[in-house]
């Protein structure tokens, strides 16, 4: 196991002048402002702590996305300044937590470099979306957004990759109104993001029968022959300029299915891209994967379901399936099935290629440009299927 350098989060503790530090098994934390008298009723959450809240997220989440860079990033210009009520800190466990999860990202830029996926520098933002307090528990939804830089690009690839990521933060707090960081959990429906080590989710529902098209599997081995798209029917241009504007911002055209128990929105999101290129409406039952149509107010099975927008685009012919996931052009789609059962998983659209690699966008979570080798490089054992458009 590699030794990590004094992480953001505990370096940031070191910087504060008169604000002293609190130290939890060992580990340097955030500095406690005095929180004065104890409290004796159920602590409130002002402004001020919320300020602290979205803080330490960003301190976390920056180490996260830094581990995961080649070579010294420094500190970063955003100092934890200001007068906070209350004091936070991270809980022991979480101390812990934190430092596996560093050196498994560490390992993961390894095996990205393998890959030929180097980022030389990156940038993360924290914005505190909600909180919910019970008791001596809050609970902060917050939205994380990446910027990677890559270390080499060349003839013409794309300079950055970026992603969205959400997360819930639980804090505790003591009989004094001190605070403490006690978990954190991810809760985008995808698991998708590069710095994080949550399990992609899987779907669970439609699968095929004996009735429908079966995709046949995409090899992902590097250097596959080149296969020019010949056809003229779409406008492929105008899919990926769709997917590119609306990656991280949803069009209130259509619902949004990234929610929380609503399933994931990537099929929504490619089907409305293809949409933008020229795919026309087959109107018809909700439930038939014949049938593809989607607006504000329905959508057919296939235009938002993993499943079944692969069940209509093989027997529409609208598509054809190609050998190698490295074939795939600016207008094509990528599916996975993380666990081989059978069931696809996951839609994405490729938006830009240059060197032979092609570059896909997708939501939830809401990701910019990542490459298909970093996919292929982080999940090597997942079926991927690859559809010429």
């Amino acid at each position: 196991m590699k030794s990590r350098k004094l992480s953001r989060t505990r370096r940031r503790a070191t910087m504060f002048g008169a604000a002293t530090v609190s130290v939890v098994a060992g580990a340097a934390l955030l500095p406690i402002w005095s929180a004065g008298a104890a409290v004796v009723d159920d602590p409130t959450v002002d402004a001020q702590t919320k300020a602290t809240f979205q803080r330490l997220a960003d301190a976390v989440f920056t180490d996260r996305t830094d581990a995961l860079v080649s070579g010294e990033q420094g500190e970063r210009a955003k100092p934890l300044a200001g007068s906070f009520s209350g004091d936070v800190e991270l809980s022991s466990g979480t101390a812990r937590s934190e430092d596996s999860t560093l050196s498994s990202l560490e390992e993961r830029k390894d095996k990205l470099a393998e890959a030929g996926e180097k980022y030389s520098k990156a940038t993360t933002t924290v914005t505190l979306d909600a909180t919910r307090v019970k008791g001596r528990t809050a609970k902060a939804a917050v939205t994380e957004t990446t910027t990677l830089t890559y270390a080499r690009t060349s003839g013409g690839a794309p300079s950055t990759t970026g992603f969205q990521a959400r997360h819930e933060l639980t804090f505790k707090a003591d009989r004094q109104g001190n605070w403490r960081l006690t978990d954190i959990r991810d809760t985008d429906q995808g698991g998708l993001a590069v710095n994080t080590l949550s399990k992609p989710a899987l779907v669970r529902g439609a699968t095929a029968s004996d009735t429908m098209p079966n995709a046949p599997r995409a090899a992902t081995t590097r250097w596959a022959a080149a296969v020019p798209k010949t056809g003229t029917a779409y406008d492929y241009k105008a899919m990926a300029a769709y997917a590119e504007k609306y990656w991280n911002v949803y069009n209130k055209d259509y619902p949004d299915y990234s929610s929380h128990g609503a399933g994931g929105d990537c099929t929504n999101f490619v089907s409305q891209s293809l949409k933008a290129g020229g795919w026309k409406h087959v109107p018809g039952y909700v439930y038939d994967y014949t049938k593809w149509f989607g607006n504000a107010d329905i959508q057919s099975d296939s235009f938002v379901g993993v499943n079944e927008w692969s069940w209509f685009a093989q027997n529409s012919k609208r598509t054809t399936p190609l050998a190698n996931v490295f074939q795939l052009e600016v207008g094509d789609v990528l599916q996975m099935d993380f666990d081989r059962d059978g069931s696809k998983d996951h839609t994405m659209i490729v938006t830009y290629k240059r060197g032979g690699v092609p570059y896909v966008t997708y939501h939830s979570n809401n990701t910019l440009r990542r490459s298909v080798a970093s996919l292929v490089a982080l999940y090597p054992n997942a079926y991927y299927y690859a559809y010429r458009t």
